[in-house]
């Protein structure tokens, strides 16, 4: 089932709302998720349970910096004011850097943040997180598919035969359409995101929830203030 309107206008508000919802579910569970797959790793791996912990957290932020990295080539191509508009923008087709390779990078890169802010919830809070994620993911896609497939026709039905929806090639499934990437633009657009990366980074080194609650923080109020300078109302993909 497709997302609604009212909901891929207000996507950024949704995507928040399932990160605002389940972090507090340290109410219900106080076990973090890090720390249970770190027990459950420690004896398998015959390794000091705090050492894995640093490391699962690590990981966390491993997935923050990929997914910063592949929102950033994504939105190099699109353009911030592509990314964060309201309405699914079908005049022109991108078939260049990451979209060569995936049809959806900037959702692909939402499910990695979920994985990787994951780690910094409860037993309960990242599985939660990661379903509500990937569903409304795919809710968006199907969206703005059948936007394209109407708008566009033949050349994207193409483009779907050719390039998969969420899981990435490795190799590039289509040649280049010449499109040249502005870095300034796409890092300007998901500053944000690193922020996200550098605040559990930020905690694997220090195990501080102080650092990490206090770098998140100041990367929402740079994403809404980015999308107040924007003109928009901070609705990304």
């Amino acid at each position: 089932m497709k997302a609604t309107d009212w909901e891929f206008r207000h996507r950024s508000l949704l995507f928040g709302l399932i990160f605002g919802l389940t972090f507090p579910l340290y109410a219900l569970d106080r076990h973090n998720a890090g720390v249970a797959i770190a027990h459950w790793l420690g004896p398998a791996l015959r390794m000091d349970t705090h050492l894995v912990s640093r490391f699962v957290f690590g990981i966390g932020a491993a997935w923050l910096a990929t997914a910063a990295f592949l929102r950033t080539w994504a939105s190099s191509y699109l353009g911030g004011e592509v990314v964060y508009a309201a309405g699914v923008r079908t005049e022109s087709l991108v078939a260049d850097g990451p979209y060569r390779r995936v049809r959806n990078p900037l959702y692909l890169g939402n499910a990695l943040i979920a994985a990787g802010l994951g780690v910094m919830m409860n037993r309960i809070g990242f599985p939660l997180a990661m379903l509500a994620t990937v569903v409304f993911c795919y809710r968006l896609i199907l969206r703005e598919e059948a936007e394209f497939d109407a708008i566009q026709g033949k050349p994207y039905l193409a483009y779907r035969r050719s390039v998969p929806r969420l899981w990435p090639s490795l190799w590039p499934r289509i040649p280049s359409a010449g499109g040249r990437p502005r870095w300034a633009e796409g890092f300007k657009a998901e500053s944000w995101c690193w922020g996200f990366a550098a605040a559990v980074l930020a905690f694997a080194a220090t195990l501080s929830l102080a650092a990490f609650y206090a770098i998140l923080a100041a990367s929402v109020v740079w994403l809404w203030i980015s999308a107040a300078i924007r003109g928009g109302a901070g609705e990304a993909n």
